[in-house]
């Protein structure tokens, strides 16, 4: 049973020992999280591209982390997303159970997410993944899935896209630079829907621990409730977006690419007591079956040595999913 169908039975009067944390408690710092406007990147005047472009540059390197507003993806779409995401929790186990992939590389994988590392103690959490590029694939429940995710999908690659652009001309190459270094043309692209249902004791529990993610970028709508957390300077910043806009951070393989100068950012999901949070994400890396180390145009033997060594792509996922995901364990193994 997933966590919508456990607080939905009627039956939960306490919280499962099996989904209480260690410890859900941390320090808070309220900042003002960096905002990029997607418009003045694409469709600007050259003053407002450069200017983009700095404000880029800036949060990635000190946040690993931006807002995106004004940007290409239709708000119907956004919309379509959240009611089909939503429809597909409310779906039987059993029809859930069609997709509950149990390889870490299936196609569509549902269930309740679990740390396997922390005596296996349950997130607050169910999930579906999908793999959409470079092979599309969909549930065939509900019956309008495949369509609007797939539309949602493609333009969620384009926004993207254009912002990795603006990620390579910040780091003073020309803007196809980590699109030919990672060869997004055919990188992978993974849609990830999280559900996190209220809880009658959230402090005890978690949506998600503190993590990075795999990849290059991820992509983040939510609905209107809160929950994601990132790690700035030791304290815990919550992130309160405006409607319709994207949450973009970078991941661990734009760390790698980059030799450290644009860092993955840690996070986490906190839930609530009184409402429902679901995201939508899209994972954005290279090929799985690509070697990911550090750019040579960004390495300098004598300043700036190599970090990382370089590992599969597809073995880096299963590396993380299989461990103890808490902060950046998996991207320490691979630091030299």
């Amino acid at each position: 049973m997933g966590i919508k169908g456990l607080v939905e039975s009627g039956y939960l009067n306490s919280i499962p020992p099996e989904y209480v944390f260690p410890s859900n408690l941390n320090d808070l710092e309220v900042e003002e999280v960096p905002t990029v406007d997607f418009s003045q990147l694409t469709a600007g005047t050259p003053d407002e591209r450069s200017k983009a472009i700095q404000v880029i540059g800036k949060a990635c390197r000190e946040w690993g982390f931006f807002m995106v507003i004004n940007h290409s993806m239709p708000r119907r779409l956004m919309d379509e997303m959240l009611n089909v995401g939503e429809r597909f929790f409310d779906l039987t186990e059993e029809e859930k159970q069609d997709h509950a992939g149990k390889e870490l590389f299936d196609p569509i994988r549902c269930g309740t997410g679990f740390n396997n590392g922390l005596g296996n103690v349950f997130l607050w959490r169910d999930y579906l993944k999908v793999h959409v590029h470079p092979h599309f694939h969909a549930p065939h429940k509900p019956a309008d899935f495949r369509e609007t995710s797939e539309e949602y999908c493609k333009k969620a690659r384009d926004v993207a896209e254009e912002l990795l652009k603006g990620i390579s001309k910040s780091l003073g190459q020309e803007e196809n630079y980590i699109h030919k270094k990672m060869d997004i043309e055919s990188g992978s692209q993974l849609l990830v829907m999280n559900l996190y249902p209220p809880c009658p004791r959230p402090e005890l529990v978690m949506g998600m621990p503190p993590h990075s993610d795999h990849g290059i970028l991820t992509l983040l709508m939510q609905n209107d409730v809160c929950g994601l957390q990132i790690l700035r300077n030791g304290k815990w910043v919550p992130v309160n977006p405006p409607p319709y806009s994207f949450l973009v951070n970078t991941g661990d393989h734009m760390e790698i690419l980059t030799n450290g100068r644009y860092e993955s950012v840690v996070h986490q999901v906190v839930v609530n007591s009184n409402a429902t949070r679901m995201t939508i994400a899209t994972g954005h890396g290279p090929p799985l079956g690509a070697i990911i180390s550090p750019a040579a145009e960004l390495v300098d033997s004598e300043n700036h040595p190599p970090k990382y060594q370089g590992m599969k792509y597809r073995d880096y996922i299963e590396l993380q999913q299989t461990n103890q995901l808490e902060g950046k364990s998996c991207l320490d193994r691979v630091r030299i």
